[in-house]
């Protein structure tokens, strides 16, 4: 749940912004950018659910499962509701029955605020037939979602100490001859005991996956398999972890048994990469200068050919957001952006090697939200 505060202090800036844009209207699909403006969301599978946001209320249209949900959390000023039974079949069926309604009590003259980049294209295309004007104001939320508030903070804080409590459970039964899958449940039990323990009437979710080897960690994202680890394996393992719909990322490459030097030595670029990366963050600083100076460490010592990734992603309720970490964004990072910190190199026939960390841009540096040890020694497994 979001404090309904802080949804009115969203809305008024949504309407300031669209008010600049000359947009009346404004129609959400993403469910993300329905729960940051407010506070609702559903696990909606087939089901669209539209959230609409007037200057002076919000609706929202959402299948009649929804609705006790919806009502619930007190989301909105009106409730549209379709159906799928018989015994509703006088009522609307589909929510685009809903959507003309709402349509056609608006001038043909409005201007439209849509996701540009989401909207159903049936839907645009349906919109812009009909006459009205629709502009872009996805880019608008997602530069207000960029910049995260203290309740924001908090609840990254709290997932990436869950995701440090998992990655170390996971770690402290590393052996040969376990699966990736067995790896992960070690740290899937502790986080689901914790959180169960300290966290009440929470919704707390996770994701996680392991590559072991040297081909399949040389593959930046596999799901995790029945693979066993073998003595002298290169293995990535990553975890994120979200609560109240905020999530933190975790990840982490280690060794087990005898390494090649060759496998040391790219660890330990990626570990310094990483550091030097880190070090960049501060307000003022731009998002390809954070990128450009882990690549440097890496291109330096003759490894740039293995680097095929940005150095981070932002991160909060969506698993990538802006801002990115690419060598060609000028974007200006601000207090309180937050985005994850991986560079990392795949070399064939030596392995993959990339740790993750997420962290806040603060006043003057950075907070990591996720702790677990870095170094090359604590990434040395020698069972």
């Amino acid at each position: 749940m979001i404090r309904r505060e802080t949804v009115e202090k969203r809305l008024g800036e949504l309407r300031s912004r669209m008010e600049e844009k000359g947009i009346e209207v404004a129609l959400f699909w993403d469910p993300d950018n329905e729960f940051y403006l407010s506070g609702f969301r559903a696990i909606s599978y087939s089901r669209p659910i539209v959230y609409i946001v007037y200057k002076d209320k919000t609706q929202y249209i959402l299948p009649e499962l929804e609705k006790d949900h919806a009502k619930q959390s007190r989301a909105a000023d009106e409730w549209l509701i379709y159906h799928e039974i018989a015994s509703h079949a006088g009522k609307e069926l589909d929510y685009w029955q809903l959507l003309q309604r709402v349509l056609k009590s608006l001038p043909k003259s409005s201007v439209l605020g849509v996701e540009i980049d989401i909207i159903p294209a049936s839907v645009y295309g349906r919109l812009v037939s009909e006459g009205f004007c629709v502009r872009d104001i996805g880019q608008e939320v997602m530069e207000m979602r960029a910049i995260k508030d203290e309740e924001e903070i908090h609840w990254l804080r709290h997932a990436g100490r869950l995701s440090d409590l998992a990655m170390e459970a996971s770690f402290a039964n590393v052996r040969p001859g376990m699966s990736e899958l067995e790896f992960d449940s070690y740290g899937d039990q502790r986080l689901l005991q914790v959180a169960s323990e300290y966290y009440p009437n929470m919704i707390i979710g996770y994701e996680d996956w392991t590559c072991s080897g040297v081909q399949r960690s040389a593959m930046p994202h596999l799901h995790s398999s029945t693979r066993k680890f073998e003595k002298n394996d290169v293995v990535v393992h990553s975890r994120q972890v979200w609560i109240n719909n905020y999530r933190a990322e975790n990840e982490r490459t280690f060794l087990i048994g005898t390494p090649t030097e060759t496998q040391k030595t790219c660890l330990a670029l990626a570990i310094k990469a990483q550091q030097t990366a880190m070090e960049m963050v501060k307000p003022g600083v731009r998002a390809k200068d954070v990128d450009l100076a882990a690549f440097r460490i890496f291109e330096e010592a003759g490894y740039g050919r293995y680097v095929q990734h940005r150095t981070g992603h932002g991160l909060g309720l969506t698993e990538h957001e802006e801002p990115y970490l690419r060598f060609d964004n000028n974007l200006v990072l601000k207090e309180g952006m937050c985005y994850t910190i991986e560079p990392g190199i795949y070399v064939p026939g030596v392995g993959g090697f990339r740790h993750s960390d997420t962290v806040i841009v603060t006043k003057d540096g950075y907070e990591s939200l996720t702790n677990y040890p870095r170094s090359l020694e604590k990434m040395m497994h020698q069972r």
